[in-house]
Parts: structure tokens; sequence; C-alpha cells
């Protein structure tokens, strides 16, 4: 489950590339003779430095902001050249920022408990505060008082070029004074902002709301195959219902066949709009029929619900594009920016797996241990983890008898980091920063932002409480709070909080993950079902990533489409990409279905940060597994999350010797399929 990051989009849209957004040209402002007085003012300063900040404050300094006089007076007053001075500004802009940061993430965070918590439906006031960002005019007014300007001046930004050339040299103060540097690189109007925070509330809110009343599928002989009060939130519990019927349980085939009906439905827009969220009619997906009671009705198909969704996340994002000249498409913002990493980088790393030969080797092991022929749904295999032996039944029972509510799980953390190796302090510590919070959807990790704060974790309980589909989604948002909570309290420099990007977090979610039943009790060791286990989960995200990233490029090349168009579109670049990487393996040409991830609907071009997740995952994986002992496993846990936000490969170098690669993984699979 992703990080939590909706409503705070500001943070990522002041982290940009540097963009010369204002209507006036630098040159206008004299800047390069400023800059040669500036120099003679302070022969003993960093030139290279200090040319940099005046020129990043001349390309973001608009005609309100004064004259080019005042823009020269403001240099000569505000650059700070002594370097003792520079790290007393440098402190007090940090707490500065933590404190504006971190207040207006709490004020996020209340505003948005009706809608995101379990109890009483909300009311038209909470979806309407809901999509208020406080944010929202944060920058605005840090550029009104100057206080923006103070800063670029004194710590400009650097590229990622930059950053990865010359980082491998800086001190931790330096690589803190860079990321300060990435606080002010463009000027997004406020009602930009407010808009994109609109687009995101409704987008949440939308998936928040989708589930199917599984109690009421039928098949087409009109067997009801689910319990009565089972209700799946699409896509994620629905995927992992398809996962839990690899076990020996009663009609785990057609019921994994039924559920794959239900998300090609959902995909293309035929699904029923009545049957979503309303135990009303019962449906028979195959023919698409539906009751009300004993009398057949028809309904109306939902056709551009979820589509509607991501065209309103376009026209946000292309408000808030000509504001950003060097990162001009949400594409390039989200992956170049965001994850410090090209888009080229990304795909090639993607393409490279999941054209790999190691595919059909491992295909024809699950083929062989299934005794049947791979169908689609096949994606989410999950027999190499030990819990497929496992009923989920047996294991839903455990769960809601030890969590029946978010504070016995809460209660359980200090415990459950123990059985990882942390120590009695550190268990503590690290669980007295996490809250436990009921969640209306699937879950998420809410990072706190000042240190003052608690992480977030939110977590689906029914009434009967925590079902197994529950607890793992909880164990995996875990993973995310306790990074959150290392890299915020125990990071040297405020500015170096947080990870180079979040399949960073989402490695360590993973990490957590897979050792769900080692904190149920149960044995689990890390061997070479763990290897495939991994292996196959990057080969099915990485072509739900291609897809995402395929369909808003396809947006930016056909800017006036319809929302209709675009869902033939997204159907179209679905199938070609299954076509090409996964109908050769599975069999089935045609099939839609790496486009049913909801983040395509509510978090566009998050997924890409998944399957890097995933690649971190096995890279740490392997380092974990030359230690002995779970303490090892824990501290080494406390030192890599400790690095903070360096670059992708820079932190990767630190934590263990090497670059960001499919190739460790690629390997060890060649080992254990010969």
């Amino acid at each position: 489950m992703k990080r939590f990051l909706s409503y705070l989009i500001l943070i990522t849209m002041m982290a940009m590339c540097v963009s010369c957004c204002n209507k006036c040209d630098s040159n206008d402002k004299n800047t390069e003779a400023l800059v040669i007085e500036m120099q003679s003012l302070y022969p003993e300063a960093n030139h290279d430095v200090m040319k940099r900040g005046v020129e990043q404050v001349a390309a973001l300094w608009q005609e309100q902001d004064g004259t080019d006089e005042e823009f020269a007076q403001f240099v000569k007053d505000n650059y700070v050249a002594d370097a003792e001075a520079r790290k007393v500004l440098f402190d007090k802009l940090s707490k500065v920022y933590e404190v504006l940061l971190g207040a207006t993430n709490q004020v996020a965070v209340e505003l948005n408990l009706p809608t995101m918590l379990s109890g009483p439906e909300p009311i038209e006031l909470d979806y309407i505060m809901s999509a208020f960002n406080p944010f929202s005019h944060l920058t605005t007014d840090l550029y009104e008082n100057k206080v923006a300007f103070i800063t670029i001046l004194n710590f400009p930004n650097y590229s990622l070029e930059e950053k990865n050339a010359l980082g491998g040299e800086w001190s931790r103060l330096e690589w803190a004074y860079a990321r300060l540097g990435d606080m002010f690189t463009s000027r997004v109007p406020a009602e930009v902002n407010k808009q994109i925070g609109q687009v995101n509330a409704d987008g949440e809110n939308y998936i928040a709301g989708y589930n199917i009343m599984m109690g009421h599928l039928l098949n087409e002989e009109g067997v009801r195959l689910f319990p009565e009060d089972m209700v799946l939130l699409s896509h994620w519990n629905l995927r992992d219902e398809i996962k839990s019927n690899y076990a020996n349980v009663p009609n785990a085939h057609e019921k994994q066949e039924i559920i794959y009906q239900v998300m090609q439905r959902i995909v293309d827009g035929t699904i029923p709009q009545a049957v979503v969220n309303n135990g009303e009619y019962d449906w028979a997906p195959y023919s698409n029929r539906t009751w009300k009671g004993d009398e057949e009705v028809t309904l109306a198909p939902e056709e551009n619900g979820r589509y509607d969704v991501i065209m309103s996340h376009y026209a946000a994002m292309k408000a808030a594009d000509k504001y950003e000249l060097q990162a001009p498409t949400a594409i390039l913002r989200n992956i170049e920016v965001a994850m410090e990493m090209t888009t080229q980088e990304v795909e090639e790393l993607f393409v490279n797996l999941v054209s790999s030969p190691q595919v059909k080797a491992v295909a024809e092991i699950i083929k062989q241990r299934l005794g049947r022929d791979l169908r689609p749904y096949d994606i989410w295999y999950d027999g190499f983890k030990s819990r497929s032996a496992i009923s989920e039944d047996q294991l839903t029972a455990l769960t809601r008898s030890k969590y029946p509510t978010p504070e016995a799980f809460e209660a359980d953390m200090p415990r459950m980091l123990l059985a990882l190796g942390f120590t009695p302090a550190e268990a503590n510590y690290l669980a007295d920063k996490i809250t436990v919070q009921g969640a209306r959807g699937s879950g998420h990790a809410w990072g706190a932002v000042g240190r003052w704060e608690n992480s977030l974790l939110r977590t689906r309980i029914g009434g009967e409480g925590m079902d197994y589909k529950g607890y793992n989604i909880a164990v995996h948002e875990f993973g995310h709070n306790v990074e959150q909570t290392i890299d915020l309290y125990d990071i040297d420099h405020y500015m170096l909080r947080g990870v180079p990007n979040t399949g960073f977090t989402e490695a360590l979610a993973f990490i957590f993950q897979k050792r769900d039943l080692q904190l149920l009790g149960y044995k689990q060791q890390m061997d070479e079902n763990t290897t495939l286990d991994i292996f196959w989960g990057l080969y099915e995200i990485m072509g739900v990533s291609l897809v995402d990233m395929h369909l808003w490029q396809w947006l930016y090349e056909h800017p006036q489409a319809t929302t209709a168009e675009l869902r033939e579109a997204t159907l179209a670049i679905a199938r070609d990409v299954w076509n090409s990487y996964y109908a050769p393996v599975l069999g089935e040409k045609d099939s839609p279905i790496l486009a049913i991830y909801s983040h395509m609907v509510n978090s566009p071009l998050y997924l890409p940060n998944y399957p890097l997740g995933h690649i971190v995952e096995f890279q740490l994986e392997e380092h974990f597994a030359q230690f002995t002992n779970t303490r090892d496993f824990a501290t080494e846990i406390m030192r890599m999350y400790q690095l903070g936000r360096l670059t992708p490969n820079h932190w990767m170098q630190q934590a263990v010797g090497c670059n960001v690669s499919t190739e460790p993984i690629l390997n060890a699979v060649s080992a254990i399929v010969k």
C-alpha cells in the first residue's frame, strides 16, 4: 500500500528541477554584472555557489517582487558569505520549514479524518474539507515575504545529474544544503495547487468507496461462491482474494475465475454502476445480468467513471505544467523529479526483467505446481509464500482474536518489533511514535512531518476484528511507519529527512509484510521461494507500471481526447503491454487486467515506485542474508534508514555497496531454475 502523499502534494511540487517560470528573463536584471560585483565583495566565498544562487533567484523573481534595482539590493543584503553564519541560517530555515510543514500536515490530517477513518458516513461538508489543501498558499506566502528567495540565494538547487556526479564527495551537511536547495524551484499559483488538492481528494473518495459485495456475486448456475458478508475493495482486496485461493480451499479456481471477470468489467466500464458498494442487487459478472430479489433488472454500466477521475488528474497536472518549464509534464515531475531517476532508466529496468528468459522458467515452475495451464490472474500467484499452505480462514481466526480493534494492533507493535530483532528500548521508542487507526478504505501510512507528530497507520478492521488480508496490509503499513519514524526522528539534519524516493519506503514495507507470519508466531525462512516470490511480484507490478506510464504518455500526446477515448486507449495500452510481455507466458491474448490497479485512478504515476521498491527490497534482503541473527537485521535497518534522502544510487552504495539494479535478482533466479 502506498505511503500516503495526496495532501502533501505541495511538498512534492516544491522539489522540482529549477524552473524559469517568471515572465522576464534573468538577463533583464543584469545578473552577470551583479554576480561579478558580488564576487569582488566576497573574494573568499565559493563563487560557483554564489553565481548559482543569484541566477536562480533571478529566474524566479517576478515583477511583483520588486524592480531590478530592488532585486540587486536584495541579493547584496541577504547573501551570507561566512561559513559559520551560513550554518546558522541553515539551522534557522530548517526549523522554520519543520514548523510550517509539520503544523500544516496536522491540519490536513485533522480535516481528512471523517473521510479517511471508519465510522459514521461523511456528510457533504466532510468531503468539501477533505479537498481543502492547507499547503496551497504556503509557497506563495514564502515568496511574498522573501524567505523563499533567501533560501534560494544561499542554498541553490543542484540538478539530478549534478547530485549524482558530485554527491559522492559531499559531506552530510553539504547534502542537507543541497536538499534545502530543492525547496523552492517553481512558482505554482495557489489556485492551481487547490485544484490539484481537490482532484486528489475526489480520487481518494472514489476509490475508498469502490467495494464489490462478494456475497451477491453469482456464477452462471446462480451459485454464490463467497460469504454473504464479504465486501472487497477494488483492486487490493480483489487481488488478495485471488491470492488466498491458491491454498487448498473449496471452489478456489472458480473463485479466481469469477474475480478475474469482475476485474475485466471494472476496467472496461461494463460493470453495472449500481452494484458498486451496494448490496441491493445480485450480479452475474459473466453474463452481466442483475437481479433485485427475484426480479431481473437492467442496470446502467459505469462506463467512464474511473476514466473521468483520471482525466481530472490530467487537467490539474496540465494547469501546473506551464509553471514547471524544466519539468513541464506530470511524467517528468513524478518520475524524473520525484523518483530522481530518468524515465528511460526506469522503463529499461522494467523491460529488462519482464522480457527476460527467467520469466518463462519461473512460469513453468508455477504451471507444474498448479497442475494446469496458466491463466492471466496467475500474475498474482502466491504459492511461493509459506502462508499459501495455511488456510486463510485459520489465519483470519487468529488475527481477529489478536486484533479486534486498532488499539489492540497498536499495543502489540513493541512485541512485533522485538520479534524482528529490535531491542526493547528501540521497540518501545519506535512504537510510541506510531498511532493505529481504523481506515475507511484499504489502509495507508501517513507519515509525520514535524518531530512532535506520530506517524499514522490506517488499516481496515471489520466488525469481527482484523481479518488476515487486513493484517497483511497493516504489517506492510507498519514497515512504512518504521521508516517514517527513523528517517525523521533519528536523522542528523531535518532537510535530509525521508528516503530517496517512495520505492525505498515500499522496500521496507515489503520486507515487513513478507514477515507477517513470523510476527504471528509461525516459522518463516527467507529462501529460494522468497527469491521467486519477489521475482514474480516484480513481473506483475512492472507490467502494471508500464501501463500507467504509457497511459500518461498517451494523454500528453492527445490533449484534446475525450474520456471515452481515454478509456479505449487505456484498454489498448493494457492489451499491448500484455501481448508483448505476458501473453507469451500466460497464454491468453488481449487481457486488459494490467489496468485494474486503483492507483491509476487515485495516484497517477505512483505505481513505478512499487517495482523499484521490490528491486531495492531484493538487494536489501541479499544484504541481510549475510547476517546470522535477527539483531543484525534490525541494526542494519536503523543504519540504512538514517541515511535519509540521498539520490537512489548514492543511498544504495552506502547501504549495500552497489547501484539500483535488476541484475542481482535475475542472477539469483537463474541459479535457482537451473
